[in-house]
């Protein structure tokens, strides 16, 4: 049986440090070139949030942008490579 009490005697489920982290998260879109279908935005998705500090990816295949919101400022050189790594090129932050 689990529990939801730590080896210190404290309680709770961490809905307190999951609140902390959204509200200190930051949503910044990039502009991709070469998404066409559901495919890139499945090997996308599993990329950038495979990345430290990542909260959620979201995918416009059709806009050409992807949204990352990270836990603070994002790390665009590791976005870039992410995005690089699943085949994709990262050409700049949207507008």
């Amino acid at each position: 049986m689990s529990s939801c009490c730590t080896s210190e005697g404290s309680c709770g489920t961490g809905a307190a440090q999951t609140a902390v982290a959204i509200a200190d998260s930051t949503a910044t879109t990039y502009r991709v070139s070469g998404m066409t279908c559901g495919h890139c935005k499945s090997a996308i998705t599993a990329s950038v949030s495979a990345l430290d500090g990542v909260l959620s990816v979201e995918v416009d295949v059709d806009g050409g942008l992807v949204t990352v919101t990270t836990v603070g400022a994002p790390d665009d050189a590791a976005v870039s490579a992410a995005i690089d790594d699943a085949g994709y090129e990262l050409t700049g932050r949207a507008a």
